[in-house]
């Protein structure tokens, strides 16, 4: 347990619901994010031990929180952040204020991971998001107040009524922000969300595959590195805690639905409040990976990003020679081996690629 250096708490709670989120939450609730709370302090001291490299406070929406609760889970976890380099927590606009930001700055989180999704009116309010743009530039302002620079926005494309015109429009708008991280996702349409209920679906492939071509042109245009298939970053502030994930190291979930690795186990928690509460066993799900698995695993995590695989580490690791394990996945035409690493060349494909790693 003290080999893992990455630790993630869900926070299970939102203000309202987005109508494209299919993430385990709840509407906020102070009696029940109390007993939450309660109950989070015994799965922190059953399971977690000091000497974390990086916290991530995800969600849900961990600023959906009254102050009172956030301090509470601050103070929760501060045993364990003593050694933390990278702290982040996300934030929605509308729910994060200067008591807030104050408290987050008092206790050490040092990168905040705004949702913006678009600066379109029109398309915010489709989605049932709260705040506009000039609310994102206030937010944005309040941050760097108190010196919290270190600073990553959402955008999502392929959306219901977004057109090329207004993507670029969010691109231009979040560009005069000058955040060092953004992440893009593009619509996933899930079962359970509202929009999966309503049918909703997101635009046509060939839109979306323009829409990412628009996204790639103007951030690598205007200074950001694509490090990662969904992530781009200015000097060299990439997500550590994210890119633990991408290199395959182990971390440690924690709260309703977190998900775990160490070694070659995956657990998830369970998803059910109840269960949560009432039973001292809340995986929901608890896999032993063979070494194949791990290995597949290993290359696909690795090959999402810019920097690749390390081939000589991956080959002590499992005891193989990569050419001589995967000889159609090495050679495939946009796999490129080069001083010890291997990458792939155009990430956005990387799905086919690896279907010669699975064979």
């Amino acid at each position: 347990m003290n080999e893992v250096k990455h630790l993630y708490v869900h926070v299970p709670f939102c203000r309202s619901i987005c109508f494209y989120c299919d993430f385990c939450h709840r509407i906020y609730d102070q009696e029940l994010a109390q007993k939450w709370l309660h109950r989070l302090r015994k799965e922190m001291e059953d399971a977690l031990r000091p000497g974390y490299e990086t916290i991530y406070i995800g969600g849900g929406t961990p600023t959906a929180l009254g102050y009172g609760e956030l301090k509470t889970l601050l103070q929760l976890l501060k045993p364990y952040s003593a050694q933390v380099c990278e702290y982040t927590i996300e934030a929605n606009p509308e729910s994060l204020d200067e008591d807030k930001t104050a408290l987050m700055k008092e206790f050490g989180i040092n990168r905040v991971s705004l949702g913006v999704q678009s600066t379109d009116e029109e398309i915010l309010r489709s989605l049932n998001r709260k705040h506009d743009f000039l609310l994102i530039q206030e937010k944005i302002a309040l941050l760097r107040k108190y010196g919290l620079d270190n600073i990553s926005v959402d955008l999502m494309y392929s959306l219901p009524g977004q057109t090329m015109e207004k993507l670029q429009k969010s691109l231009d708008d979040i560009l005069s922000l000058d955040v060092p991280h953004i992440s893009i996702y593009s619509l996933t349409i899930e079962e359970n969300s509202v929009f999966g209920r309503k049918g909703i679906r997101s635009l046509d492939d060939e839109t979306e595959a323009d829409m990412y071509e628009l996204i790639e042109r103007v951030l690598c245009g205007n200074g950001y590195r694509h490090y990662e298939i969904s992530n781009y970053c200015k000097d060299d502030r990439y997500s550590r805690h994210n890119m633990a994930y991408w290199n395959y190291e182990d971390f440690i979930g924690i709260s309703l639905a977190a998900a775990s690795k160490v070694g070659n186990r995956r657990y998830t928690n369970t998803r059910s409040f109840e269960r949560y509460f009432s039973s001292n066993d809340i995986r929901e799900e608890d896999l032993c990976l063979d070494k194949k698995e791990q290995m597949f695993e290993h290359i696909m995590m690795s090959l999402r990003t810019d920097i690749g695989l390390d081939i000589k580490d991956f080959e002590n690791q499992y005891g193989c020679k990569i050419k001589e394990e995967y000889p159609q996945g090495v050679d495939n035409p946009h796999i490129v081996i080069e001083k010890g690493r291997m990458y792939c060349k155009d990430p956005a494909i990387l799905n086919t690629v690896l279907l010669d790693f699975m064979e």
